[in-house]
């Protein structure tokens, strides 16, 4: 049973985070004296970055947030965007300042690969659930692809029983958990794409989709298989892309071991894996200030500019002096106003960006 399957919606912030034990060890050799522990604090060190994971199936995007933040002793981690138990793929995980950076990778659009099992439908939509339904029909390939248009575009969505969507403050997946009928209601979704790539039998189809934030793969294939009359529910789904990171950029929790391993011989930095913060404001525009107006706006002070230096258009920027990321702020009629401040001090992420997703 998926416990922890949490909608695109939904960010692990450094302050729920922050609830990770910091670490307290038994002595090495021997016990310690009678009614005495013996505390080992973690050491903590400022890290900004984004770290994009290869999720193992099997691990929840809290515990990939855990045992990152550890292995870089980092001081605040979160994820942008959580990717289910069962699922495998990309989860960008934030950094100390990246953690900033949050809401324009949710914001992006995701990329998804996904094999629908026909003839059962569970109550969590994918191979875990309980059997709820089921049906001798399949389907053929003109009949799957008659129907994908029907789910391209902006569709009604009604979120698996075993989300995170709250109902009177109550998560649904606890309530499905303890037997209550959860009844959710439909919410609109951006489908970009969605296409059939594989049929390796008549029981199994395989899919690749595109879509907006808070959209459910899940229950993606849970409708598909009742529009077609033959029910089904997802047994794979891997994720490809997440807004501006995509699986060039993945790195594996072995990978990042290894690379631990070598920094402690004294060989490498760990900056190697990390992407920097700014790698999130892809779609956000630039503007270079001299040090003297970055200086204004690490104090919070809007910064006015005139002449040929003054911005000719308005909105979102981030905001960069001798190539140093300072201030995410908003422009208007030449006038920067800093909404969120940077301070990069500490271990910052050197990783180039990858081309090629």
């Amino acid at each position: 049973m998926i416990s922890q399957s949490l909608t695109d919606d939904d960010l692990t912030d450094d302050d729920v985070i922050a609830n990770e034990a910091s670490g307290s060890d038994a002595a090495a050799h021997g016990s310690p004296r009678k009614g005495k522990q013996v505390q080992h604090k973690r050491e903590k060190r400022d890290v900004h970055g984004w770290i994009v994971l290869d999720k193992p199936i099997g691990m929840t995007s809290t515990h990939a947030v855990a045992v990152i933040k550890r292995l870089f002793k980092a001081r605040r981690a979160g994820h942008a965007g959580t990717l289910d138990p069962l699922a495998s793929g990309l989860l960008p995980l934030a950094l100390g300042e990246a953690t900033k950076t949050v809401p324009f990778v949710m914001d992006g659009r995701k990329r998804y690969r996904f094999t629908v099992r026909w003839g059962e439908e569970r109550d969590t939509d994918d191979a875990e659930g309980r059997v709820i339904g089921t049906s001798g029909a399949r389907p053929t390939l003109e009949a799957i692809e008659a129907c994908l248009p029907a789910f391209t575009g902006t569709i009604a969505q009604v979120p698996p029983k075993y989300s995170a969507i709250k109902i009177e403050g109550e998560r649904a997946y606890d309530l499905a958990r303890s037997g209550e009928d959860v009844m959710l209601e439909a919410r609109p979704v951006d489908i970009h794409g969605l296409t059939l790539t594989d049929v390796p039998d008549a029981d199994t189809a395989v899919f690749e989709a595109e879509c907006g934030k808070g959209t459910y793969v899940r229950a993606l294939a849970r409708d598909i298989g009742r529009q077609m009359g033959c029910l089904g529910h997802v047994t794979v789904l891997r994720r490809a892309v997440v807004g501006p990171f995509g699986e060039n950029d993945m790195i594996s929790l072995e990978q990042l071991e290894a690379l631990c391993h070598r920094v402690a011989a004294g060989e490498g930095s760990l900056a190697d894996a990390l992407l920097p913060v700014e790698t999130a404001l892809d779609d956000i525009p630039a503007l270079a200030v001299n040090q003297a107006d970055a200086a204004r706006l690490k104090r919070g002070q809007a910064v006015l500019l005139r002449g040929r230096d003054a911005p000719i258009f308005r909105g979102t920027v981030y905001v960069t002096t001798s190539g140093e990321l300072i201030a995410l702020a908003e422009v208007d009629r030449g006038e920067i106003i800093p909404k969120r401040v940077f301070n990069l001090a500490g271990l910052k992420g050197s990783a180039g960006k990858r081309q090629g997703h």
